[in-house]
């Protein structure tokens, strides 16, 4: 679950960036898939940490 949201955020905040910054329709999509599997990545790493958290307890 985790992993999914922060790929949307991802997603939507590199859409944002790319518009910002002037950039065409291709432009927007690129920096919304290379943020999202960014963060999807973070939110994996996330993910392990809160389960090995949970596991210990």
């Amino acid at each position: 679950m985790i992993v999914i949201i922060l790929g949307i955020i991802g997603a939507v905040l590199g859409g944002f960036t790319a518009r910002k910054r002037g950039g065409n329709r291709k432009d927007i999509a690129q920096y919304a898939a290379g943020y999202a599997m960014a963060f999807m990545i973070v939110g994996m790493v996330l993910t392990v940490v809160v389960d090995r958290f949970l596991l210990a307890a």
